[in-house]
């Protein structure tokens, strides 16, 4: 597998991740809303695939310490992160 193959999937990976958050009705609104633009992070083309994924942390790192957000979210996002943390330039 390239290494192209597997930044794919880790980005899928995370996206679905992302997803399933932004599609829970029981976590927070703001929550979901900033999973939904992390996920949308990973799909812009106009950056290269680590700067997508850098971008995508960033943004989940800032709202992982949301006091509102239930312990499942924020698992799931840390499990997010730690996925995109594999994608290097």
């Amino acid at each position: 597998m390239s290494i192209k193959d597997e930044y794919r999937r880790k980005m899928e990976q995370a996206m679905s991740i992302l997803n399933m958050i932004a599609d829970d009705n029981t976590t927070p609104r703001n929550i979901r809303r900033t999973a939904k633009q992390a996920s949308d992070m990973l799909l812009d083309e106009s950056l290269s695939v680590a700067a997508r994924a850098a971008n995508s942390i960033a943004i989940l790192e800032d709202i992982s310490q949301d006091p509102n957000m239930p312990m499942y979210s924020r698992t799931r996002i840390w499990n997010a992160i730690s996925v995109l943390e594999g994608i290097r330039d």
